[in-house]
């Protein structure tokens, strides 16, 4: 099935008034989240690259006029004007990996009308949930302070679409790896995983469990300790560990009870049996709070596995985004709806140190020392590429303030309003407002 019939009704309804209207003007819309939700000092701009794929492949072909019918109940002839609509028109965006703020347009497509309306559901859908996944895996790398992170997060996340997209959201941000075997082969992230306590429950000991998975994987080997008595399941990891000559590269993993209590004790059991190299890894129902808690507590746990709260970014599931019209055939237009007021125009954010950001309109000329945001991005150039965007996101990352790293309670920059736009949102306000009262 095509992409293209996913979409709200209303889109296919505004798209074929405008055809029958002749209402074919370019028109720019801007996608821009209102506000940050709480426990959130930045986003990470994410999800344009699958977004770009889906404006390229789109055209209303046959099927896709039989399933418009079906919906709206009406003869195909009817809706004979979108027949072959396709997108040709102008993306200006952020790049993935880039960190945004609040009111920042992540996007603005610029295009003929009826085009523009049509594509407006899927790339809220593909930006917000993206952007919302890629946030929260950054945060859980603040909280790791260096430690490798890996996503078990694909058996939690509200599908196996989502579950592959959370994964390549989590090696943008720097995750070290992905239980994820179809994302770790399409996107080159390295597989990491060990085994269930379902594995260790099939053999008559923990010890048989231990050696048979030793057997079959001879390389370093992960055992799962916590599925009787976690003191006793690490005693007995340590002794086929040394029995086999194993250290370098393996590991024991903790997924359930009081990690930092565990991790301490294991720590000295491994030590102990001469077993200094190898690593213990953390799982269980953690994200950024609970790996900071852990690691400012000064646990000795040299990996987290992070899974169900990142891959469905639990404590901010969505974002409150928009996508509204700021111009159209050449007219600037903004939308004065209470608590909803949009700002008019076609925008660029200029970046300063320490992400001082000033939104000013798109023709404006930068300020000295400042970086323009937004690219144009559908001109047929190459591809964008994971790395490119992880490089871009590290960037980012070294340069936001203390206040906005915070775990507990960040403190998010806020973007400034140029004169310029500042000035024009008043202009189209004081216009709206008189073309009101003369025709009221």
């Amino acid at each position: 099935m095509s992409e293209v019939t996913t979409t709200d009704l209303y889109e296919v309804t505004m798209a074929l008034s405008y055809l029958r209207e002749e209402m074919r003007a370019p028109a720019t819309f801007s996608l821009f989240v209102r506000d940050l939700p709480p426990g959130r000092g930045f986003l990470v701009a994410a999800g344009l690259e699958p977004a770009l794929d889906h404006l390229a492949r789109f055209r209303v072909g046959d099927a896709d006029l039989e399933e418009f019918t079906t919906a709206l109940r009406r003869p195909v002839a009817n809706l004979a004007p979108l027949r072959g609509l396709s997108f040709d028109g102008e993306v200006r965006a952020v790049p993935e990996g880039r960190l945004v703020l609040a009111g920042e347009p992540l996007l603005e497509v610029t295009a003929p009308l009826p085009q523009a309306q049509l594509v407006e559901t899927c790339l809220l859908s593909l930006l917000c949930h993206q952007t919302a996944v890629a946030s929260k895996a950054a945060r859980c790398v603040l909280a790791a302070d260096g430690r490798p992170l890996v996503d078990f997060s694909l058996r939690r996340t509200h599908g196996p679409g989502a579950g592959m997209q959370a994964a390549r959201l989590c090696a943008l941000v720097g995750f070290a790896g992905t239980s994820n075997v179809a994302a770790a082969c399409r996107y080159g992230i390295p597989a990491a995983g060990t085994m269930a306590h379902s594995y260790v429950e099939c053999f008559p000991s923990e010890e048989r469990a231990f050696r048979a998975f030793a057997r079959t994987h001879p390389g370093p080997v992960t055992f799962l300790v916590d599925t009787y008595d976690t003191g006793r399941g690490v005693a007995t990891a340590a002794r086929v560990l040394a029995d086999l000559g194993l250290a370098e590269g393996c590991a024991i993993r903790l997924d359930s009870g009081d990690l930092g209590a565990l991790a301490r004790q294991a720590r000295a059991t491994l030590d102990a049996a001469g077993l200094a190299a190898v690593r213990i890894i953390a799982s269980g129902g953690l994200d950024e709070y609970g790996v900071d808690r852990l690691v400012r507590a000064g646990a000795p746990i040299d990996a987290y596995a992070v899974g169900t709260k990142v891959g469905t970014a639990s404590d901010a599931p969505y974002l409150d985004a928009a996508y509204k019209l700021v111009e159209y055939d050449g007219k600037p237009v903004m939308k004065l709806s209470s608590a909803k007021i949009t700002s008019p125009g076609p925008k660029q954010v200029f970046r300063g140190q320490g992400l001082r950001d000033v939104i000013r309109l798109a023709n404006e000329e930068p300020r000295e020392g400042t970086e323009p945001l937004l690219r144009t991005v559908m001109r047929g150039g190459p591809p964008d590429t994971l790395a490119a965007a992880r490089a871009r996101f590290e960037a980012d990352l070294s340069a936001v303030p203390e206040a906005a790293r915070a775990i507990e309670s960040p403190a998010a920059p806020v973007s400034a309003m140029s004169a310029r736009l500042t000035a024009l949102t008043a202009v189209v306000r004081h216009r709206i407002a008189v073309r009101a009262a003369t025709t009221a």
